[in-house]
């Protein structure tokens, strides 16, 4: 949506019966330029039939997991089955809350669908939510269980050697509880799913309840969840390995991606973007072929630049970005995070993601 068009339909959500006539004077603008704007607010579906009906302000919805993430960064070289000199640090994570955040502070109505147990660490995300505008108020918080706890090691490079997720807790997120969700989803703009949500959950909520879903496929074990049901999925974001997974085929070349890819195409998927980690991101959504190489970047911590990419891209997606703005933007998302020793860069904003892109053609 342009700024115009958003000026627009502000001025409509105050007053539906306000003519092209008022619009054109309160903008300082023609009457024809209001009927252009007009025909593709409808076309986008912000406005629906005669009468400027104004469909709700649009939202992203994210369904997944949310926890505390303890992670450990030795000093120097990682010496394995010993005791390392080194620092801790103690934040949230879980993969849909960091691109719930991600999101958040990038300017977007993000409503985050979770399951929290009742302890401290519960209601620390909660408050946490409160205050980074993360709408949590359609999660469910589980009595006398303990929030969802991740421990990572990392190596001097800042790289995940090891890691151990204690999530027993997702074993209450159940159909009838995301079926209470249908109406914020189905009238979401779109719906990021994470896979640390039980397989049953999410076969139910993507083969009945409509959504445009994006899909971060969190690791190579939980991908096997969504192996028989990735056609119901309209954009996702798996690294090489989960692609193998997904599509069947073994990925050793170039060529190797596009016939995965396509192999996922040809399921039912819209759009691939598979990360090669240093050797970039490879996209393909059967038109339009892309392989862009990463920027050069000093790396702080490595753990969130996924969150942060799939971020970026259901930010252009929201915002309708061409695939070249796309992967602009959700590459830079994941350089700035790298680029922080946190998992997510309290600073992300799209002027620094513009910014520091800009960095790498000048």
């Amino acid at each position: 949506m342009t700024k115009r068009e958003e000026e627009i339909l502000e001025l409509i959500s105050k007053n539906p019966l306000i003519s092209q006539k008022e619009i054109a004077e309160e903008l300082g603008i023609t009457r024809s330029s209001v009927g252009v704007h007009i025909g593709n607010l409808m076309k986008k579906g912000y406005i629906i039939g005669k009468g400027y009906i104004v469909k709700r302000k649009p939202y992203v919805v994210v369904v997944g997991g949310a926890n505390v993430d303890i992670i450990g960064l030795p000093y120097k070289s990682l010496i394995m089955e010993d005791s390392n000199p080194g620092k801790t640090t103690i934040s949230l994570g879980g993969v849909g809350r960091n691109i719930g955040e991600n999101l958040a502070r990038l300017g977007m109505d993000t409503r985050l669908i979770t399951v929290l147990g009742s302890d401290t660490y519960g209601k620390h995300i909660v408050e946490d939510g409160i205050k980074i505008g993360l709408d949590m108020s359609d999660s469910l918080i589980v009595q006398d269980e303990d929030t969802s706890t991740y421990l990572c090691i990392l190596d001097e490079n800042g790289d995940m050697k090891l890691a151990l997720s204690s999530m027993d807790i997702f074993e209450n997120f159940s159909i009838p509880f995301i079926e209470s969700k249908r109406d914020i989803i189905e009238n979401s703009r779109l719906c990021v799913v994470d896979t640390n949500i039980p397989e049953e959950v999410i076969r139910y909520m993507v083969e009945n309840i409509e959504a445009d879903y994006f899909l971060d496929t969190v690791s190579t074990t939980k991908a096997k969840k969504v192996k028989d049901i990735i056609g119901h999925f309209h954009t996702i974001k798996p690294n090489k390995i989960e692609a193998e997974i997904l599509s069947g085929i073994e990925i050793n070349s170039e060529d190797d991606l596009k016939k995965a890819s396509y192999c996922l195409l040809e399921k039912g998927v819209k759009r691939v973007f598979i990360s090669l980690g240093e050797k970039g991101v490879y996209y393909f959504d059967g038109k339009i072929e892309r392989h862009v190489l990463p920027p050069k970047a000093n790396i702080k911590n490595a753990t969130g630049a996924g969150d942060a990419f799939l971020a970026g891209v259901a930010y252009s997606y929201f915002n309708d970005f061409s695939i070249e703005e796309t992967l602009n933007f959700a590459i830079g998302a994941s350089v700035l995070t790298l680029e922080d020793e946190n998992t997510i860069n309290p600073n992300i904003s799209p002027e620094k993601i513009k910014k520091r892109m800009e960095m790498e053609i000048c």
